[in-house]
């Protein structure tokens, strides 16, 4: 973070489609020879360490989009050039849609965060959410699991797949206000599955209690401002947009895990930024931050 936030974000346009073309093809090798671990494949392994490729693919999206953008953004009005950015960013999303479905929403609403905040036209972000949705559907229904995951969604208490999701629940509700006390979780002793991961924030509402879990919501509710007030600063229009993407990846991360360790949405199998057990997201999560920072060192 440290060595990016020194670099001009203006340098990184030369290597967007690169970049871009890179997450492509990471995302075909993954489909080919990733490792699967609990049915999915997100995993491709560099000797003893593991890398998932679609975490570098969220942060190739926004450079490239902002390229993009920056060359159409007298034409952005446009409706054929916002299906233009639309289908440019059709590849990653299908290839990381089918394996992972959450970054694949998560890569969607980044485009329409970018195309947004280029031109605020609501016409065109009402039919970008539109495909989107169309989008989502269909990898719905190319997998009957996914299918399945809905009906575990209404009555978890039905289905062996819910487990998951019950014990995240009764983590939460045993936390009350105040939490059992920083460590002193039972639910993580095997109860939880994937509670590093997915279902951290179970652990944190049981171990810190509501009070604790509202403090976790407001740093991120402060670091996702600081992005908003650093976009709506940005010395240019290329500036605004990374800063603006970065925002949405967070944002989006968020407010995805949150949903689904409540039960509110699908258990869909996403992280929490910075908090989650995992090397590839902190590494891309600090090279976004680094991105922000520069773009915040040249506001006036």
């Amino acid at each position: 973070m440290w060595i990016i936030a020194r670099v001009d974000y203006h340098v990184w346009k030369k290597w967007s489609v690169p970049g871009y073309l890179v997450s492509v093809l990471l995302g075909i090798a993954v489909l080919l020879i990733g490792d699967e671990y609990n049915g999915s494949k997100r995993w491709l392994s560099l000797g003893p360490f593991s890398f998932q490729p679609s975490e570098f693919a969220k942060v190739a999206v926004i450079l490239f989009l902002t390229y993009v953008i920056m060359r159409n953004v007298k034409s952005m009005g446009k409706f054929t050039t916002v299906c233009k950015i639309v289908v440019s960013v059709l590849p990653v999303v299908g290839l990381v849609g089918a394996s992972n479905l959450s970054t694949a929403i998560i890569i969607l609403g980044i485009a329409v965060v970018l195309v947004f905040v280029a031109s605020p036209k609501y016409g065109q972000f009402a039919w970008m959410i539109f495909l989107g949705c169309a989008f989502m559907g269909i990898f719905l229904a190319m997998e009957s699991y996914r299918l399945e995951r809905l009906q575990i969604w209404r009555h978890p208490e039905n289905y062996e797949k819910g487990y998951q999701t019950l014990q995240g629940l009764y983590a939460i509700g045993s936390g009350g206000l105040f939490g059992k006390g920083f460590g002193s979780s039972i639910q993580k002793l095997g109860f939880v599955p994937e509670a590093q991961n997915d279902m951290i924030f179970s652990i944190i509402c049981e171990e810190l209690g509501l009070v604790g879990a509202s403090f976790v919501l407001l740093l991120f509710l402060i670091l996702i401002w600081r992005f908003f007030v650093i976009a709506s600063h940005a010395p240019d229009l290329e500036g605004a947009l990374i800063a603006s993407g970065a925002m949405a990846h967070m944002m989006i991360q968020v407010i995805l895990n949150i949903a689904v360790v409540t039960n509110t949405i699908p258990n869909t199998g996403i992280t929490l930024p910075f908090i989650s057990y995992g090397g590839t997201s902190v590494m891309f999560l600090l090279f976004e931050m680094g991105l922000v920072l520069n773009v915040s060192s040249l506001v006036k």
